[in-house]
């Protein structure tokens, strides 16, 4: 009987004096964070990611798009009026400024560039956002041509963001010009909003007047689909559409539906990854979706992201304009360059 009892106080002690439990400490992932809601995200986003602010002081920054050679990453100031260059080691500097050529204006707000990508000659296409037209320039620098500024003798809108096709037809984006309190400022010459096909020998056609607000655009890996944001906050959604042999697009229907979602933002710019996964600037960051539309996980800088293009010479690296800072994060994956970049 002693002995028992014995035995029971030295295991009370023992059960006593154990190490307390050790609390998990959340790694540091830099600047941002990334929300998992399927374990598919784990081949995607490396558990260890890191999020990296690379620069900053912008006004509000958009269009991202990566030159391949010799490596470096273009994006426009929409509001600082100028395309800026980016290259690894080093501090943005303008590769473009000024890009508006209109009269001056009392509130001029966002009047620089927008959207931007590579053509299959290696020239840069250029939405001007505040010239509300679609031009092309040398990379190397020089005049800048004008390919698009009306639509049956009317001004565009305001030309947002913009995909290249394989065949040289590029699909883009003209929201309303949309000042707050109007339903139609007195310069928009248009009734609508329209998502355009422009073809190789300058033909220009309406493709839909569907969505209120246009924004950001993108093809499916085999080109079939093309993909559009509205940024319409009574529907926030990712439209799809067929894509015709002959460039037309039919069967609009609704990818996913955002406007219940929490977070701040709107479906804006998006990228495919070599898998077919969409990166969608909207509510909450960067949504990651397979191609069927499941969301797979969000990436979250520390400041609402605009627009995203992958990068570097793997193309595994996503970089992201978020307002007024340029972020990027390494993933897993290789993501779908443009088509004069690939």
């Amino acid at each position: 009987m002693i002995r028992f009892l014995s035995l029971s106080v030295c295991c009370l002690v023992l059960a006593c004096s154990s190490t307390p439990p050790v609390e998990e400490v959340e790694p540091d992932h830099g600047a941002g964070t990334v929300i998992r809601h399927s374990p598919e995200l784990d081949a995607i986003v490396p558990v260890d990611y890191t999020i990296e602010k690379l620069d900053d002081g912008f006004e509000f920054i958009e269009g991202p798009v990566w030159v391949k050679d010799p490596g470096y990453l273009l994006f426009s100031d929409v509001r600082g009026d100028t395309i800026y260059k980016w290259a690894p080691g080093a501090k943005s500097e303008p590769f473009l400024r000024p890009v508006y050529s209109g009269p001056p204006l009392e509130n001029p707000g966002a009047i620089g560039p927008n959207g931007l990508t590579i053509d299959g000659e290696g020239n840069l296409v250029i939405l001007e956002y505040g010239n509300r037209r679609v031009t092309r320039m040398p990379l190397a620098g020089g005049d800048r041509e004008i390919l698009a500024d009306k639509f049956e003798g009317k001004r565009f809108n305001h030309p947002n963001d913009l995909v290249l096709h394989s065949s040289g037809t590029l699909y883009f984006t003209d929201p309303p010009l949309g000042r707050a309190g109007e339903d139609k400022p007195p310069e928009q010459e248009l009734d609508f909003a329209g998502v355009y096909r422009l073809d190789p020998d300058g033909e220009l056609t309406l493709s839909s007047t569907e969505l209120k607000r246009p924004n950001g655009i993108a093809l499916s890996l085999d080109e079939k689909t093309l993909y559009v944001a509205n940024t319409d906050r009574e529907r926030l959604i990712w439209m799809a559409w067929d894509v015709q042999p002959d460039g037309s697009i039919t069967n609009g229907r609704v990818f996913f539906d955002a406007t219940d979602m929490e977070g701040s933002g709107v479906p804006d710019g998006m990228k495919l990854d070599s898998e077919g996964n969409l990166y969608c600037t909207g509510p909450g960051g960067v949504l990651i979706f397979s191609p069927e539309g499941q969301h797979l996980g969000t990436i979250q800088p520390a400041e609402q992201p605009s627009n995203v293009a992958w990068g570097d010479a793997d193309g595994k690296t996503l970089y992201m304009t978020a307002r007024t800072g340029l972020y990027r994060i390494r993933l897993n994956i290789q993501g779908l360059l443009p088509v004069g970049v690939r």
